[in-house]
């Protein structure tokens, strides 16, 4: 048993031979069968070997193998058993090790679900997928071995970030990963499609699933990773543009884009170059994303490390892969058809619009994450780029594109009625702006820029889900005179049509609970004995005792409050805590939130303070965070109408028959 971690290393060298072969099996092969499907094999076999290596380092974690550097810098024999699973990945090498894990699964699912692909096709992108592999799975063996030995094991571990012990982080890199890399299998269908010269209506739809998965599973990530920002980092938010959120922000707005550019591409076989490049793109900003947070070019609390010449290796990966990803598309795009056409009043345009919008809001995005970076090392100039820029230029680029979504749902393909379709959504346009208008009747903002802001975000909102709900109606050709009718058609529509409608009205869920949020939270800090009480719009909060509460690993001195609302009645009992963790010799405040059903009342104490007559005080913050609770459901309706859409037979992993004809009017949007 002393000696397992060196087997953990053994299968880290097998994957990375495997996937090698995996590579070279293909180009030998020239993809065309003989010895290029040795390369599924290989892809199985690497698969199984990381895997195994994956768990080696988990039950060295769970056991509490100090020989193992990993664990001695990132455990600790008093954590709980949840963190010291989490403690795998909690650090760069163990985080490496799991995205190279799900790498090679991914690709293993390639030869397992891909079995209905042409065998050319398939086969070229099991060749790419070992490549990817080869450079990832080498990075960690040869610069960052997560299974590294200490020759004199020491007796205790040194412990994880008490930030990153936390159920909501424990489970968000898996679930970014997943999201990540999962865009890897479709930059290995357009590179695989561009060398074969192959991009057509069935390549698109052997693509979506793939693209469709990993952006459920991106969703969910980043939803995780906003959650735990928000009651674990105690600052009252949830997103600060962050560079490192924006860089798991990136490949979602590339994936988004890329989900409906390769509806089109299926629908109408258009926009072929287009969809590819958005399939390149998708993992560029992805690996890009794992680059930042490990270059040292970022200082954040998101960060995994600061070592500059792994960030060179990174960085050569990343050029590698993209450069040739790119270069290849170059010299096949002039070589690519146009497809089908389509007039300019139809659903194919209004995806069009959706695309551009999309990429030009990436694109902001891109450059305020990299500018500062850039002033950084070009002119050494420190700088940041903040909330203001990203609501001036993201924001009105982002209403544009929803504005337009409800629209395009309801449009017909090839040729679209405009008129119609506008007659059809009056009625749901007419409902938004009405109960926005009411709702903004509640708001005094401070100035009319912000109250017409929260006004037009109300519209925005309530338009998505309104909208999207008469999109269901158009669906079950519901009529008033027919209600009973259109109720009995509800089993049969398509769950790829369930999922479009989730997600659209989760995407409005989520922009009512962020307008509502961030223009009408309320706030106050001020130093509290206790006894003391603090007053927050309606709400009351009251000092009442301190308490001891030690836990498994930690030692908490915390604060009991009674939180009233504007009619004396008491809403909660908030007991936020500030805890001491010995083994790493820090501290760390613990939020205590008030749950209703859409607001939060949130509580958190800061260091004491000792004044010259010898009375302690602890700095207090207290929020009141309307509708909040809607920023977290809505992505998690969204991810859910992903999980609906891959159930659909037609869109699951593998199947590559055509639709059945007739079969719902409306299946995506």
């Amino acid at each position: 048993m002393t000696h397992i971690s060196e087997i953990g290393t053994y299968c880290l060298v097998l994957a990375f031979c495997f996937s090698l072969a995996q590579a070279v099996f293909v180009v030998l092969g020239k993809g065309r069968g003989g010895i290029a499907r040795y390369a599924e094999g290989a892809s199985l076999a690497g698969a199984v070997a990381i895997a195994l290596s994956f768990a080696i380092l988990i039950f060295a974690f769970i056991r509490s193998d100090f020989s193992v550097v990993n664990v001695y810098e990132h455990s600790h024999t008093d954590k709980p058993l949840l963190y010291k699973i989490s403690g795998a990945w909690g650090s760069h090498e163990g985080s490496m090790l799991l995205w190279c894990t799900i790498l090679l699964v991914y690709g293993a699912m390639i030869t397992l679900r891909g079995q209905g692909l042409p065998e050319s096709l398939r086969l070229k992108a099991l060749g790419v997928q070992g490549g990817l592999g080869a450079a990832f799975v080498g990075f960690t063996l040869f610069s960052s071995n997560p299974l590294a030995r200490l020759a004199d094991a020491p007796l205790q571990g040194q412990s994880l970030n008490p930030a990153l012990q936390d159920p909501a982080l424990a489970f968000h890199p898996p679930m970014l990963y997943l999201g990540y890399v999962g865009m890897s299998v479709v930059f290995s269908f357009a590179v695989a499609a561009l060398i074969e010269g192959r991009l057509d209506r069935a390549w698109a739809r052997w693509v979506r699933p793939w693209a469709l998965l990993a952006w459920s599973f991106l969703t969910i990530g980043i939803t995780l990773g906003a959650f735990w920002a928000y009651y674990e980092l105690g600052w009252g938010g949830w997103w600060a543009w962050d560079p490192v959120e924006n860089a798991s922000f990136m490949p979602w707005l590339a994936a988004t884009a890329l989900l409906h550019s390769a509806i089109v591409m299926e629908k109408r076989d258009s926009l072929k170059a287009w969809t590819v490049f958005l399939g390149l793109l998708a993992f560029t900003f992805s690996m890009m994303g794992a680059f930042l947070v490990r270059s040292g070019l970022l200082t954040s609390v998101h960060s995994f490390a600061v070592d500059p010449q792994r960030g060179i290796l990174l960085a050569t990966i990343l050029l590698l892969t993209a450069g040739g990803g790119f270069a290849l598309f170059a010299l096949r795009a002039p070589s690519l058809t146009p497809g089908g056409l389509f007039a300019t009043i139809s659903r194919e345009t209004t995806l069009v619009l959706n695309n551009l919008l999309i990429s030009a809001a990436l694109c902001s995005v891109f450059l305020g994450t990299l500018y500062p970076i850039l002033m950084q090392a070009l002119f050494d100039k420190t700088m940041s780029v903040g909330a203001p820029y990203y609501l001036a230029v993201f924001g009105p680029i982002m209403i544009v594109a929803l504005l337009l979504v409800p629209v395009s749902t309801l449009m017909a393909w090839k040729r679209a009625d405009l008129t119609g379709v506008l007659q059809r959504l009056a009625a749901a346009f007419a409902v938004a702006v009405l109960v926005a208008a009411v709702g903004s009747l509640f708001y005094k903002g401070a100035n009319l820029f912000s109250e017409a802001g929260y006004l037009i975000g109300l519209i925005v909102g309530f338009w998505l889900v309104f909208g999207t709900v008469r999109t269901l109606m158009q669906a079950l050709d519901f009529r008033l005179n027919a209600v009973g009718v259109a109720l009995r058609r509800l089993p049969g529509v398509p769950l790829a049509t369930w999922g479009m409608i989730l997600a659209h009205i989760g995407l409005g869920v989520f922009v009512l609970g962020a307008v509502v949020e961030s223009h009408q939270k309320l706030s106050v800090m001020q130093p509290m004995a206790v006894g003391d009480s603090v007053t927050l719009g309606q709400y009351e909060l009251t000092f009442k005792s301190l308490y001891q509460a030690p836990g498994a690993n930690y030692d908490a001195q915390g604060g009991a409050f009674e939180a009233k609302d504007g009619r004396g009645r008491v809403i909660c009992q908030p007991r936020p805590q500030r805890r001491f963790y010995p083994a790493s010799d820090q501290v760390q405040s613990k939020v205590a939130l008030c749950f209703t059903p859409l607001d939060d009342l949130y509580v958190v104490m800061a260091e004491p303070q000792t004044d010259a007559g010898g009375h302690t005080s602890w700095q207090v913050r207290f929020f009141y965070n309307p509708w909040v609770r809607l920023i977290f459901f809505g992505p998690l309706l969204m991810a859910l109408g992903g999980v609906l859409s891959l159930c659909d037979r037609r869109l699951r992993l593998g199947i590559v028959k055509k639709p059945v004809k007739g079969r719902g009017r409306s299946e995506e949007g």
